[in-house]
């Protein structure tokens, strides 16, 4: 069987004999039933790949029901400069999940299938027993990774995009909602009625939501809302403000990171206006003034990705879960 051309010729019988279990106990490990030890199913795919064992059954042992292996697909440009911190976190909850669980996680990202057709990603995760995908910042325009999505070859679980069919899942805050709070908590501070807000990105789902949430707010307090879009880029932040900001009452951004450009744009040009921002992360205690902010517990929210992941391929159907937020004031000055 080691020879080329010899895979076909390995039977059921030689990865019972080489994982030294019975050949049911292989069955069932290729068709993912459920009473069979990790220990074992270890041992038995172990030998699979050994062996090179192919079953006559293929589909079955390459379905998601006979797979616990899921991938990580991450959008590596959602975050612009704040990926390290915000991407580590997702990466980190999700390791430590699949390691309470028993899970194997691979990790790739959305630019390593720039050049290839969703068949041959599809193949190259079937080879790999993946059995779901967790999408992390996938945008309307990522066309490949939707045709990946939509062909249901895998199970689906989409954090922060708030979509839900039979075999794909949503993981999120209430985006929305979080802009709106974090607005009204720094409202107090505002004197005037002149609202730039800085969005994300326009393909980006969270934009869509965040928007709802600052239109909403607007409305409410009677303000004069300008929306641009800085694509979470700090540089691109700082222009704005420098461009629209000038008479601007209060500034709302997006993301923590175009909060602190809009922080020096604001220095720069002389005034003192109210800044929020969202995400909550560590950066915001080096600024040199409190920034309100939403904090998302991204290692939570990544790992009950991996959960409803699991969940997925045992048989549920797809749900939309939404995660908790807090509104938080890093302090200056705290290093």
């Amino acid at each position: 069987s080691d020879e080329p051309g010899g895979v076909n010729m390995v039977s059921i019988k030689d990865v019972a004999k080489r994982a030294g279990v019975a050949v049911s106990t292989v069955s069932k490990v290729i068709n993912g039933y459920p009473n069979v030890s990790e220990g074992t199913k270890k041992k038995v795919r172990q030998a699979i790949d050994e062996l090179h064992y192919v079953p006559n059954a293929i589909a079955a042992a390459l379905s998601s029901k006979s797979s616990t292996r899921i991938a990580m697909l991450v959008n590596s440009s959602q975050h612009s400069s704040s990926i390290d911190e915000i991407d580590m976190k997702y990466l980190s909850g999700a390791l430590a999940e699949a390691k309470e669980k028993g899970l194997e996680i691979r990790t790739f990202f959305f630019s390593m299938f720039e050049d290839m057709k969703c068949e041959d990603i599809i193949r190259d995760f079937e080879s790999q027993r993946i059995g779901a995908l967790i999408f992390y910042g996938i945008n309307r325009n990522d066309q490949v990774m939707w045709d990946l999505i939509r062909h249901e070859q895998f199970k689906s679980v989409l954090v922060d995009t708030p979509i839900v069919e039979k075999n794909i899942s949503s993981v999120w805050i209430d985006q929305a909602q979080a802009q709106f709070d974090v607005a009204e908590k720094t409202y107090p501070q505002v004197n005037g009625k002149k609202l730039l807000y800085v969005a994300g990105k326009k393909d980006g789902y969270v934009t869509g939501g965040r928007i709802e949430g600052i239109t909403r707010f607007a409305e409410k307090y009677g303000m004069e809302l300008i929306v641009r879009y800085g694509d979470f880029s700090e540089e691109k932040a700082r222009d704005i403000v420098l461009e629209d900001g000038k008479d601007a009452d209060m500034i709302a951004c997006a993301s923590d990171l175009m909060a602190l450009g809009a922080m020096f744009a604001v220095r720069k040009l002389g005034k003192k206006v109210p800044i929020c921002g969202f995400d909550g992360i560590g950066l915001l205690e080096y600024a040199e003034e409190s920034i309100n902010s939403v904090r998302q517990d991204f290692a939570g929210i990544s790992a009950e990705a991996v959960r409803e992941a699991m969940r997925l391929i045992k048989g549920g159907t797809g749900k939309n879960i939404i995660m908790d937020y807090e509104l938080v004031t890093p302090e200056y000055g705290v290093h």
